[in-house]
This record gives C-alpha cells, sequence and structure tokens, in this order.
C-alpha cells in the first residue's frame, strides 16, 4: 500500500507524460515529495538512500525533457534508479522494495520497458549505450541515447574504454556525468553557469553551426579558415572549460550545471536533445542531499537497513547482533595486522566503509589504498607492490571481484606472489542476481598456486589470515555478509588452525555434515535437529576449499559414512563439485550435495531465498533424513 506523505503530485503521476504535463512551476514540490517517499521507502525496506536523493532533479529533468517512448536511459550501476522508478509507473511496487517477489533495488528489463539496460556493477553504461546508439544508427530507428554515469563509475576501465570509441561508434550521444563530489572551484562554478545559460540557447546552437557552414563555404580557403575557427575555439575552451578531456575526445563539453537547478536542468536537456552530436553534460550534484544524516554522512547512508527518520539509526526494538559481522572481524584483523608490519597494506576498490576498512584509512592512511571503482587497477596494483616485498591484502566485495579473474591468475598466481583477496559478500545477498556472490569458487579452484579458504567465524578469520601472511602464497578468504559470532559455546574445544585440514565440530556415525564457512553453523542446527529423530550427525567445518581435506574425505567414505555438503554457492563448480571429485575413486560412496542451483536467483531476503530453494534448515532436515534412509536401504 502506498504510503501517503503528502503526495498529490505523485498520485497523479503513473507514467512520463503525467511528468511532461506539470506546470513548470510545480517541479520543486514533485521533488520534495520525491524525497520524502524515499525516506519512508527506504527507511522500512532498506536499501541505497544517499544517491537516489543526490539525483531527484536530474532524473525529473531527464524524464521531462526525453521521449522515453523512443528514447533510452541508461544507468550505471542502477542503485541510483529509484526516483526514476517512482515516475515511470512503479511507485506501487516500489514499497516492496528489495523484498522476496517484490521491486528490484536495480534496473531491471524484466521490470520495466524503461529500463533499456540492467544493470548491477559499476562501469557498464558508456559501452551498453553504445551498443544501442550503434543498433539504433543501423536500424535507422528514431531516439537519443543517455548514459548517466557516476564520477566514480567514470574511472572504471571500461568506462574509460567506451568513452574512448564514442565518436568511433555514433555521432548521436549524449553522455551525462553525475559528479557528486562538490570539488569545482567557486571561480569555475561562476564561470560554468554562465556558459550553462548560453550554450542551452538554441539560437546559440543555430547561430554556431550556420557560422561554420558559411565559413566552409568560402572559395579556396573555407576549409582552412573552419579549421582554424575550430582549433581557435578548442584552445580559448581548453582555458575556460573543465571538461577539456572530454573536447579532445570529440565530445561537445557542457557543464558544469546545478544539478538541484530545475529550470537550468531542463532547459540544458531540451537542447541537448535537439543537438546531433556527441554531447557531455556535466552535472554537480550532492549525495544525501535533503536529509541531514545522509548529508553529513553519505558513506554510511549509501547502502542502509531499516532505520528510523528521524534519528538515522535502526530501530530501537531491533534485535542486537550476537556478534561482530565478517567485515568488521576483517577490519579489526588487518587494523592490527598493519599497525604492527609496516609491510600489509590495505587495498580496496570504492568500498573502504562496506569492507570494514574505515579505521585503516583514519589512521593508517600510508598503508591504505582506496583505488575507486577498479578491481582490475587493485590487483595488479597489489602484485606490483608483492614483488617489492610488501604485503597487500585486497578486500573487494566477491561479485565484484569476478571482473577481476584473468587479472589473479595472469599478474599473480603466474608469479607467485603473496597476495592475500579478502572476499565479502560470499553468499546471497538482498541486492539480487548481480551482487549474489555464489559463482566464484567456480573461478578460483581452477587457478595454479592459488589456495581458498573460507572461515565459519570471527576468530577464525583472524587465525586463517595470520597463517595465510605468515605462509607468503597467493591466497583467496571468502565470508558472507552476516555475522561472525563464535562457532561454539565459549570454551568450547577448537582444533588449531593446521594448512589443509578441516575440522570435526561434531561426531556422529550415521552421516557426515560438511558445512562450508558459515554454513557450519547451519549444518549445527541440521545436526541437531536430525538427533531428536534417532539420527546421529558428525559436523565437519572444512576450512580449505583448497587444499581439500581429502584424507578425512577418505576415512569418512571407506567407513561407510554418506556424506552431505551444504555450501552457500552454486553446486555446480562449487565445494560440493570438489568433493564428488576428491570421492571419485573411493568406492561407491553416497553423496549429497546442497547448494544454490545454476540459476539467476532473486532478490530478497536471505532466509525468503533459502526457503524458496530449500536451503532453510526444516527443508535440510528432511532432505538429509531422506538421503540417510535411502543410503541405508541400499547399503550391502
Amino acid at each position: 500500500m502506498t504510503t501517503n506523505v503528502s503526495a498529490s503530485l505523485l498520485d497523479s503521476i503513473r507514467g512520463p507524460r503525467d511528468v511532461q504535463a506539470l506546470p513548470a512551476e510545480s517541479l520543486a514540490a514533485l521533488a520534495a515529495e520525491l524525497r520524502a517517499e524515499l525516506l519512508q521507502i527506504v527507511s522500512r525496506q532498506g536499501g541505497h538512500l544517499a544517491s537516489n536523493l543526490g539525483i531527484v532533479e536530474l532524473t525529473i529533468a531527464l524524464v521531462r525533457c526525453l521521449d522515453l517512448e523512443q528514447d533510452a536511459v541508461v544507468w550505471d550501476t542502477g542503485h541510483s534508479g529509484y526516483v526514476y522508478k517512482l515516475l515511470t509507473g512503479r511507485r506501487e511496487l516500489m514499497q516492496s522494495l528489495r523484498a522476496d517477489g517484490g521491486c528490484c533495488g536495480f534496473l531491471n528489463r524484466d521490470e520495466s520497458p524503461y529500463d533499456s539496460f540492467g544493470v548491477g556493477h559499476a562501469g557498464t553504461a558508456i559501452s551498453a549505450a553504445l551498443g544501442i546508439a550503434a543498433a539504433r544508427d543501423r536500424t535507422g530507428e528514431p531516439g537519443r541515447v543517455v548514459a548517466v554515469v557516476g564520477d566514480g563509475a567514470l574511472g572504471c576501465g571500461s568506462s574509460l574504454e567506451g568513452l574512448n570509441s564514442i565518436v568511433e561508434t555514433t555521432r548521436n550521444f549524449i553522455l551525462v556525468v553525475n559528479d557528486n563530489r562538490m570539488s569545482i572551484a567557486p571561480n569555475v562554478g561562476a564561470l560554468s553557469r554562465y556558459l550553462a545559460r548560453v550554450i542551452p540557447d538554441e539560437r546559440y546552437n543555430q547561430f554556431r553551426q550556420a557560422v561554420s557552414s558559411s565559413i566552409k563555404r568560402i572559395p579556396r580557403v573555407g576549409n582552412r579558415l573552419g579549421r582554424l575557427a575550430r582549433r581557435v575555439e578548442e584552445a580559448a575552451k581548453s582555458v575556460i572549460v573543465p571538461g577539456g578531456v572530454f573536447e579532445e575526445l570529440g565530445l561537445r563539453y557542457i557543464g558544469p550545471l546545478d544539478g538541484h537547478d530545475l529550470n537550468s536542468l531542463c532547459a540544458t536537456f531540451a537542447a541537448v536533445r535537439r543537438m546531433a552530436e556527441p554531447v557531455v553534460v556535466h552535472v554537480l550534484t550532492e549525495k544525501g542531499r535533503g536529509y541531514a544524516h545522509a548529508e553529513r554522512s553519505p558513506e554510511a547512508f549509501h547502502g542502509v537497513g531499516r532505520f528510523e527518520i528521524a534519528s538515522g539509526k535502526p530501530p530501537v526494538a531491533a534485535p542486537s547482533a550476537p556478534g561482530p559481522t565478517f567485515s568488521a572481524a576483517l577490519g579489526d584483523w588487518l587494523y592490527a595486522a598493519a599497525s604492527r608490519d609496516g609491510r600489509v597494506m590495505a587495498i580496496t576498490a570504492g568500498m573502504c566503509h562496506g569492507t570494514g576498512l574505515a579505521r585503516c584509512r583514519e589512521h593508517l592512511p600510508r598503508q591504505f589504498f582506496d583505488v575507486g571503482i577498479a578491481e582490475e587497477h587493485a590487483v595488479i596494483f597489489s602484485a606490483g607492490m608483492a614483488t617489492r616485498g610488501l604485503r597487500p591484502v585486497v578486500v573487494i566485495y566477491a561479485s565484484f571481484m569476478q571482473r577481476a579473474v584473468d587479472y589473479v591468475l595472469h599478474d599473480v598466481c603466474l608469479q607467485r606472489l603473496p597476495v592475500i583477496f579478502c572476499l565479502d559478500r560470499a553468499g546471497v545477498v538482498p541486492d539480487g542476481p548481480t551482487h549474489h556472490g555464489i559463482h566464484d569458487l567456480a573461478f578460483w579452484q581452477s587457478l595454479p598456486h592459488l589456495a581458498v579458504l573460507q572461515p565459519a567465524d570471527a576468530a577464525e578469520l583472524h587465525a586463517m589470515l595470520d597463517l595465510c601472511l605468515e605462509r607468503g602464497e597467493p591466497v583467496v578468504v571468502r565470508y558472507p555478509r552476516q555475522v561472525a559470532a563464535p562457532l561454539l559455546p565459549e570454551g568450547a574445544p577448537r582444533a588449531p588452525m593446521a594448512w589443509g585440514r578441516a575440522e570435526v565440530l561434531r561426531p556422529g556415525t550415521d552421516v557426515a555434515l560438511w558445512g562450508l564457512g558459515r554454513e557450519a553453523a547451519t549444518a549445527l542446527e541440521v545436526a541437531a535437529a536430525l538427533q531428536t529423530q534417532g539420527l546421529e550427525a558428525t559436523v565437519v567445518n572444512p576450512r580449505f576449499v583448497n587444499p581439500l581435506d581429502r584424507e578425512l574425505l577418505r576415512q569418512q567414505c571407506q567407513a561407510g559414512t554418506p556424506i552431505v555438503t551444504i555450501e552457500d554457492h552454486v553446486v555446480e563448480g562449487g565445494f560440493g563439485t570438489l568433493v564428488r571429485a576428491a570421492l571419485a575413486d573411493c568406492g561407491p560412496a553416497r553423496i549429497l550435495t546442497l547448494g544454490w542451483p545454476r540459476d539467476i536467483l532473486p532478490w530478497g531476503t536471505e532466509d525468503g531465498i533459502r526457503r524458496q530453494y530449500r536451503l532453510d534448515t526444516p527443508a535440510l532436515v528432511d532432505d538429509i533424513r531422506a538421503f540417510v534412509r535411502g543410503h541405508a536401504a541400499t547399503a550391502p
């Protein structure tokens, strides 16, 4: 049900035509209503807040000035598409943002015909929009193509590759740079505001084109004069306009514009849509605009869970977490390790806060590097460090790290360099298929000289990292976004960390449950439930994916114990596949591999996704009990 926040204008909007029909004087009120609606939705559902608050006026201007029935808008990353969704007929759907079976938190072609390209990771918009523009040019269809790219995503290697290809691909393209750093100096801003008033004027553009055409028609010297005029114009503009790099790439630069001045934005986009040349529109926006807590801490409000609007804090009634998250545990270890060893370097790719490295950034700036949204560069950068005796620790989300697999092979593994890759969010997450970290084990297990470890709790993560730092070889350490609470009760004995050795958490005789990483806790829950039904389960914490503890597996296999693997990963190419391969020559072993199917998993709560795919504890108990009984019935 739609939340009514004095939203008379929003109530009247069912699509882009309704935005275009509004009188210009009502647009500021629409922007205010949109911000109130964003706060209501995200405070209740969680999601990406600061970036969407900052892009309200820009989105209104685009929807108002473009013809979205034939024009295509491609949003980079897509997490800043909430306002776009609200203005393109999805206000009701947005009330179920990121919920099970609800609204996707990113742009999704299956959700709306107005979503021209599905996105979740940064650096895709320019290349995708160029592909759409090339198809339009080839088929002769009408329409403009617009790529909206944040200043952070503009530094991606793929963005720069696309930027370099614009003029070689099409003469009809609009690139909007959403710059939310607010770093343009006042004097430059004053000049740009003057240029922004002149350039959008259609008469100015007609005059410029007419003069150019007239000069070229002058007999014998017209072409030379035209080239000279163009060089003079370019030279002057490179001195006074902060967009010389775009002009050198053959793109007409307009801006920087105040991204919260609706009149200026609408005038500019109305004019730009009529220009038949590649154009860059540079727009300055403020992340978190209109909500004081997000304005003060835009990084903290980039992606949030539920919170109270008045205080900006989680609900008072929310239960406290039973322990630190794996991200926080990683940050604690890395800060301590770098403090005592000057060779240890912390590296991340635009996700300092999300990966738990804020303390390293604040207190150890000479040992901290945020390379921006450039995972490939982070890998090669760390490899270069390692050749000179440093000990780089690269901390990146698992699904983001997929982009740099070749560099891990080529630049780290082949040279056997001591780089530690810590992959956060390894498992399902609320954001959905673009962010589920459930495919990467298939990559890592095939790379030479690369160990792969997965801890079950915070203490184990610290012990693993200590061991990896001492060992000095390439290693991947994967962990989920969950809490890293102790796996066993306080005082319970734990096996010491030994390279390539698994840990038996609980003995049993009827079945062996191998729960990878935090799934060891799931396996313990399942074992307790099975015990009430007369089945005694051994629970094994594998710790190592590669090298795998084949010795323990073979012992269980030779003893005739049925083996079950549980993982927060796709089974095909994952841990279960490795276990099956390890036991291929071990006789008629019965193995049940449980994890995610090779499918596109939806967004939603982790509990909801687990129930849907029978990876919740009750379903696991039923399936494992049936498997054990079937094994007993066929045993010799």
